[in-house]
C-alpha cells in the first residue's frame, strides 16, 4: 500500500538529529509530519504512545537513548527507551493496524571480521546500547505489527552532537588530535537518511534494511577529510581504539552492505564525501 501526499506521519523523536531532518524532508515531499518529542511526548508513556499511533497513518520511531557510554551506567533507562517502549509501540500499532518504520544501528553487530554486514548476518552487540537496540528490534518483530527497521551508522547532522562537530570543537582548542584508525564505516548525513526514509514511507516495505552512504573510511581518514576541507592546521595522529579508555566497547567494523535497500530506491546511493563536504560548508 503506497502512502499518498498529505499522509500524516508521526515522527517520534522529531527534534533529534535524524528526526528534525526527517520532519523537514517529509514536508518537502508533501507528507504531513507530526513532531513528537520530549518534554511533551515520552515514548515510555503508554498514553503518549496510544495518542501518537491513533493520531497518524504512519509512525516513524527516531526516539532513542543514544548515549553509548552513558548506557553502561544507565542500562535500565536505555532498556526502557530502546527496547520496552519499542515493543509496546509495536503492540499498539498492531491493534490499530498501523505500519511502523523504526530506526536502529550498526551497534547490533560486534564489528569483528572485515566484510560489510548484510541484513541476515547474526547480530552480536558488544555494549549495553547495542544490546538494548537489538532487543527493541526483536520486540517490535514479535509484536506482530507491520514494520520496517532501518539500521543506520556514523550519522551526523546539524541538530545534535556527533563525530564531526566534536572533532571541530576539539580542533579549535588543541594543536594535536589523536583519532582511531581501526574503526571503519560510512559517514552518513541525516539529510541523506531522511531522503531515503521518505522513499520508504511511500513504498512501505517490511523487514530489516541497512542504509549508509557509499564507500568506507576509517575514523582517522574521516578526520583528515574534515580538517583538510576546513583548512584547520592541526597535528592529526592515528591511534588504536584500545588506546582510549571508555565505558562502552566500540565495534571496529561498521561497514554495511546496502544492496538490499538500493534495489528499492529511485536513485543510486551517493558517496559519503559529497554530503559531508556540503555539511562542512554549511557550518
Amino acid at each position: 500500500m503506497m502512502a499518498a501526499e498529505g499522509t500524516r506521519i508521526a515522527v517520534l523523536g522529531g527534534r533529534g538529529m535524524l528526526g528534525s531532518d526527517l520532519v523537514q524532508t517529509c514536508r518537502q515531499r508533501g507528507f504531513d509530519p507530526i513532531v513528537l518529542d520530549l518534554p511533551e511526548f515520552d515514548i515510555t508513556d503508554d498514553d503518549h504512545l496510544e495518542q501518537a499511533v491513533t493520531g497518524a497513518e504512519i509512525i516513524v520511531n527516531c526516539a532513542a537513548y543514544t548515549n553509548v557510554d552513558g548506557a553502561e551506567s544507565q542500562g535500565e533507562l536505555a532498556y526502557q527507551v530502546n527496547a520496552e517502549a519499542v515493543g509496546r509501540l509495536g503492540t499498539v500499532a498492531r491493534e490499530a493496524g498501523k505500519w511502523v518504520l523504526h530506526i536502529s544501528t550498526d551497534f547490533v553487530f560486534d564489528g569483528c571480521g572485515d566484510k560489510p554486514y548484510v541484513e541476515t548476518n547474526h547480530p552480536n552487540p558488544i555494549n549495553t546500547y547495542g544490546k538494548t537496540k537489538l532487543e527493541g528490534e526483536q520486540l517490535l518483530a514479535r509484536s506482530g505489527c507491520e514494520y520496517c527497521i532501518v539500521r543506520v551508522e556514523w550519522t551526523y547532522g546539524s541538530a545534535g552532537n556527533n563525530f564531526v562537530t566534536k572533532l571541530i570543537q576539539r580542533a579549535k582548542s588543541q594543536d594535536t588530535l589523536k583519532v582511531v584508525d581501526d574503526q571503519t564505516g560510512s559517514p552518513t548525513a541525516t539529510v541523506e537518511a531522511a531522503r531515503v526514509i521518505c522513499e520508504l514511507l511511500r513504498k512501505r516495505p517490511e523487514g530489516i534494511y541497512h542504509f549508509a552512504s557509499a564507500g568506507y573510511v576509517s575514523r582517522f581518514g574521516m578526520a583528515e577529510f574534515i580538517l583538510d576541507k576546513l583548512s584547520m592546521d592541526v597535528n592529526l595522529l592515528p591511534c588504536k581504539t584500545i588506546d582510549f579508555q571508555s565505558p562502552a566497547t566500540r565495534p571496529l567494523n561498521s561497514r554495511f552492505d546496502c544492496s538490499k535497500i538500493a534495489r528499492l530506491l529511485d536513485e543510486p546511493i551517493g558517496h559519503w564525501q559529497t554530503p559531508l563536504e556540503l555539511f562542512l560548508r554549511q557550518l
